[in-house]
C-alpha cells in the first residue's frame, strides 16, 4: 500500500480530484539589493538562475532560481523557459523593489523577530559536515550551528537579508520527532 497523508485534525484524506496536479511552484523572499542576493543564492547554495523579469511601471524586478540539477533542465528559449519555470516544483523567487539598495536604513522584516510569521526556507544537502565547513569557509552567519540546542543535526543560517535557511541531512533525520 503506498503512502497518501498522515492523519491530523483538520487533514482532508481524499482531496478533492479538482486539485489533482496542483504543484506548490516557489516561494517568495523580498530582497534589499539583489546583486548581494543573488551571489549568496548562486555561490553559496550553488542555485541557478532560470529567468529575471522586470516590470518598470511597477518598479521591481523578480529573479527566479532552481537548484543547479533542476535548472540544466531549462529550455534555452526564453518564452518556454519562463513557462517551464512556473511549472515546477521549489523554486525561489526573489523580489527586487527598486531603490533599496541604496537605502542604508532599509531592512525587511525576517519573520522570526515579533511578530512572528513567516519562519525560514529549508536547503538539503548531502553532507551536513561539509556543508557547515563550506558555510565557515565563506563566513556564513548561523542561527543554530548543529551541534547547538536541542535539535541536532540540524543547523540555522542566515542570508544577506537575515532570512533563515534551515540546512538539513535527510539521512541524519529518521528519529526527529520522535
Amino acid at each position: 500500500m503506498n503512502f497518501n497523508t498522515e492523519l491530523q485534525t483538520g487533514v482532508c484524506e481524499n482531496p478533492d480530484a479538482s486539485s489533482k496536479g496542483f504543484v506548490l511552484n516557489h516561494s517568495m523572499l523580498r530582497v534589499k539589493d539583489p546583486a548581494v542576493a543573488l551571489d549568496f543564492y548562486s555561490r553559496i547554495m550553488g542555485m541557478r538562475l532560470l529567468r529575471k523579469l522586470d516590470f518598470p511601471e511597477m518598479k521591481f524586478s523578480l529573479y527566479f532560481l532552481a537548484v543547479a540539477e533542476s535548472a540544466s533542465r531549462a529550455p534555452q528559449d526564453t518564452g518556454e523557459r519562463t513557462a517551464w519555470t512556473f511549472s515546477q516544483a521549489g523554486i525561489l523567487e526573489l523580489t527586487h523593489n527598486w531603490g533599496t539598495e541604496t537605502d542604508a536604513e532599509f531592512k525587511y522584516h525576517d519573520g522570526n523577530a515579533q511578530p512572528q510569521g513567516f519562519g525560514h526556507i529549508c536547503f538539503s544537502v548531502p553532507d551536513l559536515d561539509a556543508a557547515i565547513q563550506w558555510f565557515d569557509n565563506n563566513q556564513v552567519v548561523y542561527v543554530k550551528r548543529p551541534e547547538q540546542g536541542k535539535m541536532k543535526d540540524v543547523a540555522f543560517i542566515k542570508d544577506p537579508d537575515g532570512y533563515w535557511i534551515e540546512i538539513v541531512e535527510p539521512g541524519r533525520l529518521k528519529q526527529l520527532g520522535h
